[in-house]
């Protein structure tokens, strides 16, 4: 019997609710219909009173579980979209992510956001957020790329008492499946070798994971064998695997789906180039979606953010110069 990526996530949250007393989920449309794709699914029923339905304002849902967690309770807040989430941006970046600092008062919130891109899903429905909130201290932020990731994060999430954005891929929601759900599983701000190689660091995260560990294979019948490397978290980041990883190959690509301008893969760049710079045997190059909001049709769509052939595009330039 297989998981689902969705599924991970619902039973993330079951666990989470049954062990502890003070997790409740709150969310538009997430009691009795489930959520919007369905990742509260039945968790309404088999815990009363305890996943409950918002008012179509992020501002006010994000800003009570902020007190909620003042007063000792530890909310999962969902949003419908990743992009939604700017309408409780303040209270998030503000209010959650100083909290500790100004007051020395844990606030254990999660905000759970369906992000990435979908065919057809269009300019507001399909953003990659999370180097957004990785730029403001006191925020974990996570992006899983596997099912056993969606859930062992998901319940570390719930755990920690930082306030913490879990970036889930609506792409991967029913696209990807695992035969069980861990038993256990990396720290969150530990990176992942998801493909051992010797002639390029390729570092990613979140869906762009599998376009990546799809051009490692179609590159390994070139001759090349491509390191892959799954940050699984962008705030913490685990430069020190991500260097390793250059310290064997000589050559780093980074990739991700959201924006250009500021994102992760900059981040990672710089780090490498300021810490690992005498590694390096050819110029770092970085490959993001393009600098447009993002397009409805599916075929628009796909030739915006990377896929496969445009990933091992960009590496054979990297790999041969």
């Amino acid at each position: 019997m297989s998981v689902t990526y969705l599924e991970a996530i619902r039973a993330a949250q079951a666990r989470a609710l049954a062990q502890d007393p003070r997790v409740y989920i709150y969310g538009q449309d997430v009691g009795a219909f489930g959520g919007a794709f369905k990742a509260t699914k039945n968790l309404a029923a088999e815990f009363p009173g305890r996943v409950m339905d918002a008012p179509i304002s992020e501002d006010a849902m994000v800003g009570s579980a902020v007190g909620a967690a003042i007063e000792g309770m530890r909310p999962i807040m969902e949003m419908q979209f990743a992009d939604f989430s700017t309408a409780g941006f303040n209270q998030i970046i503000n209010q959650a992510a100083t909290l500790h600092w100004r007051t020395q008062t844990p606030c254990p919130i999660v905000v759970r956001l369906p992000c990435g891109g979908t065919s057809g899903s269009g300019a507001f429905h399909s953003q990659c957020m999370e180097a957004l909130y990785a730029h403001y201290p006191g925020l974990v932020v996570m992006t899983p790329a596997t099912v056993e990731d969606a859930y062992s994060m998901l319940l570390e999430a719930v755990a920690i008492d930082d306030p913490v954005i879990f970036c889930e891929h609506k792409y991967l929601y029913y696209h990807l499946k695992a035969e069980r759900l861990p038993e256990e599983a990396l720290p969150v701000g530990r990176a992942r070798i998801a493909r051992a190689g010797r002639d390029l660091t390729l570092v990613t995260y979140s869906a762009m994971v599998h376009e990546a560990l799809e051009t490692a294979g179609e590159l390994l019948s070139e001759g090349y064998e491509v390191e892959v490397v799954d940050l699984r978290s962008v705030k913490p980041i685990d430069t020190d695997t991500v260097i390793a990883s250059v310290a064997r190959t000589g050559r780093l690509l980074c990739v991700g789906e959201a924006f250009p301008w500021g994102g992760v893969t900059a981040e990672v760049i710089a780090r490498v180039a300021a810490e690992g710079f005498e590694l390096l045997d050819a110029p770092p190059r970085r490959l993001n979606a393009k600098d447009t909001p993002v397009p409805y049709h599916p075929a628009l769509w796909a030739a915006h953010r990377p896929t496969a052939p445009v990933i091992a595009a960009a590496a054979r330039e990297v790999l041969r110069s």
